[in-house]
């Protein structure tokens, strides 16, 4: 699909946090390849893919600037502690880089996220590639990954080794894409205990979390994690951070649970399916 590039040029966020009750998470599957839906959607925040295809077919500046025209924040996904098979980036990633395939998601490898090289040929280039288009921040996944990489590829590290150095890199993405733009948000997903670790509270601006009240899909979150994800949010949010939450439930009774789990909680929230394809209602 040919699209005209536009050179943002004042494209400086509002540092205030997004507000409202619903944003839209959709990473694949756009209608006609287009933002139009979410542009015209009841949302605050939209989080999309950096490219249409996830591969290399990224999203333009005039087509950010579209949404962003109707009031949105933009955010670009990408991953910071794995990477999938598909991505451009796979096939020239240095091998010795890659570690242990995600169960959970088959073709999705947990990296060495510490090396100099995985920011310089990954994250780095992500970042510029979400400054180019004009978005006004970056979602970040798999910080988790401290956690899932085998210790077997990390050279002797331990977990709360790697829980410093995933706070460093996401601490370093925040130095990074504010220095090139002030107000430039960095919202990370899940694991909101790296607020114990050394500047990772100051560097981020909001936190995604999924599954805090049901699991994919429609099972209430009743695990002790549950309840450990849910106090260190909502210490995220008396810190000042805002909170991107999303469920995956279908059940009526269930979405409407959700739903007022956020607004008890003060958090935006979405309620919609895992295959991400789709924006959601809004709740009400």
């Amino acid at each position: 699909m040919a699209a005209v590039l536009v050179t943002v040029t004042a494209c400086t966020s509002d540092p205030t946090p997004p507000s409202g009750p619903s944003w839209a998470y959709q990473l694949q599957d756009y209608r006609d390849g287009r933002l139009d839906e979410l542009a015209s959607g009841p949302y605050q925040t939209v989080v999309i893919d950096l490219a249409r295809d996830a591969h290399t077919d990224w999203f333009t500046a005039a087509e950010i600037a579209k949404v962003r025209a109707t009031g949105k924040r933009v955010l670009a996904y990408f991953e910071i502690g794995s990477i999938e098979d598909f991505r451009p980036e796979y096939p020239r990633l240095a091998k010795d880089l890659i570690a242990n395939e995600w169960t959970d998601w088959p073709g999705e490898y947990f990296v060495r996220f510490y090396d100099e090289r995985w920011w310089r040929d990954v994250v780095r280039p992500r970042v510029d590639q979400a400054l180019k288009a004009g978005f006004d921040g970056v979602y970040l996944d798999t910080p988790l990954a401290y956690e899932e990489i085998s210790l077997d590829a990390v050279q002797g590290r331990d977990r709360d080794a790697l829980a410093r150095d995933m706070a460093s890199l996401i601490a370093r993405i925040s130095a990074y894409g504010k220095a090139r733009r002030p107000g430039f948000l960095i919202v990370p997903q899940n694991s909101p205990e790296l607020r114990h670790q050394p500047g990772y509270t100051p560097a981020i601006d909001g936190i995604g979390m999924e599954e805090l009240f049901f699991l994919a899909t429609d099972e209430p979150c009743t695990e002790d994690w549950c309840a450990e994800n849910l106090a260190d949010t909502r210490a995220l949010r008396d810190a000042g951070k805002f909170v991107l939450s999303v469920d995956y439930a279908t059940r009526a009774a269930d979405v409407k649970t959700a739903c007022e789990h956020y607004a008890t909680e003060r958090f935006t929230g979405t309620v919609t399916v895992l295959e991400l394809d789709r924006p959601a209602q809004p709740c009400p």
